[in-house]
């Protein structure tokens, strides 16, 4: 069993219902970094080496603790901004309702950020000596692709030994050992304007041009090789009387392998057009790189496996589509175990909760984690 004390899960979820009544959009940097500045005088009284950059390009703060201890630190990584908009909270408030926490951002993924923040407060507080240093990094701007904290987690990933994600449990209280690598694509469609009655033969139209490219990327899908792409929002036209000029869509592909993502970034950036008189522009890339699952990843779980039994969990384990910031430690060939955040469901849904009676168990992990990786 873990020697830091955690607590229980009801005192645990009193504080964090203050965070999730701090709403944390990624678009508005000062609301993030309101959360930071309580994180960080919290670990601040607690003793940790802090560290805070400053936010650009829009986005908020990037803050790392750090704790004393040689060699190469065990990194914990997690983010406190969220997809839901200022005045989420009016119409989908923070609520308990038996054995769920409801509201915005609960499960993505303040339950884990907040219980890594516990974690190490606890152990700081408590004077538990750790085989290795520990490293926190709480940063801005996940949900839209770590534009400005992703070389700050790679910088910070290169060093440590062990990368920990607490990203939210999955089914059953599984974490993660691989996730597929994602690209973000905008394709934009020139077409000939005209009107629609009398120059219809004048037009070339960008939204014929667009079903057409549409359809082409449905062909593209390979689900058994891992391989989907998925083209929305799609936009386009303004009167039904005019042969729309321009049409465009965004497009998200999710791939298994490095490999397919560069062959697939290479095929997305080389599509031309179908249509005489249209123009098709694509801009994007490969965002996040695939996270395999390796033998040194197999090992981290099945010694996660271990604390998770001491501590009365299951914790069975998945391989998930969606990304998060372990893939870019997991790419960097560091051991990253991930999904170790809170049980529960409804990831960007009006639904979303956690199973806040797991709180204290999940923080257990996370100390036995920081306790026993050497």
């Amino acid at each position: 069993m873990p020697q830091t004390d955690v607590g229980r899960s009801e005192d645990l979820l009193n504080e964090l219902s203050a965070w999730v009544r701090v709403e944390t959009p990624t678009t508005d940097p000062a609301a993030v970094n309101r959360l930071m500045d309580v994180a960080q005088a919290e670990l601040a009284r607690a003793g940790a080496t802090l560290t805070r950059i400053p936010g650009r390009d829009g986005f908020g703060d990037n803050l790392i603790a750090r704790t004393a201890g040689e060699g190469a630190p065990i990194l914990v990584a997690g983010h406190l901004d969220t997809v839901w908009s200022h005045g989420t909270l009016d119409s989908m408030p923070y609520v308990v309702n038996g054995t769920k926490a409801h509201g915005p951002g609960i499960y993505d993924m303040k339950a884990g950020s907040f219980l890594a923040f516990h974690v190490l407060r606890s152990i700081l507080r408590q004077n538990i000596t750790t085989p290795r240093p520990i490293v926190l990094l709480l940063t801005p701007d996940e949900e839209v692709g770590s534009p400005t904290s992703r070389w700050l987690i790679e910088q910070e990933a290169a060093q440590a030994a062990t990368v920990l994600i607490p990203e939210p449990a999955g089914a059953g209280g599984a974490c993660v050992t691989a996730r597929k690598g994602v690209g973000r694509f905008t394709m934009r469609v020139e077409g000939r304007g005209s009107h629609a009655g009398s120059a219809f033969e004048d037009g070339a139209s960008a939204i014929v041009e667009l079903s057409h490219q549409v359809i082409g990327l449905h062909r593209m899908v390979d689900v058994e090789r891992g391989i989907t792409l998925n083209a929305a929002p799609i936009w386009g036209g303004s009167r039904p009387n005019v042969i729309s000029p321009e049409a465009g869509c965004e497009i998200d592909l999710r791939v298994n392998s490095a490999a397919d993502g560069a062959a697939m970034e290479e095929k997305l950036l080389g599509l031309t057009a179908k249509t005489a008189g249209c123009r098709v522009i694509v801009e994007g890339r490969m965002n996040r790189p695939p996270y395999t699952e390796t033998p040194a990843i197999s090992g981290l779980y099945a010694h996660a496996q271990g604390i998770a039994q001491q501590v009365g969990l299951a914790l069975p384990k998945q391989h998930r589509g969606g990304g998060s910031d372990g893939n870019f430690a997991a790419a960097l060939g560091v051991p990253t175990l991930d999904g170790l955040g809170c049980p529960g469901a409804g990831a960007h849904a009006s639904h979303e909760h956690i199973l806040w009676g797991h709180l204290a168990q999940r923080a257990a992990l996370m100390a036995g984690l920081l306790e026993t990786l050497a």
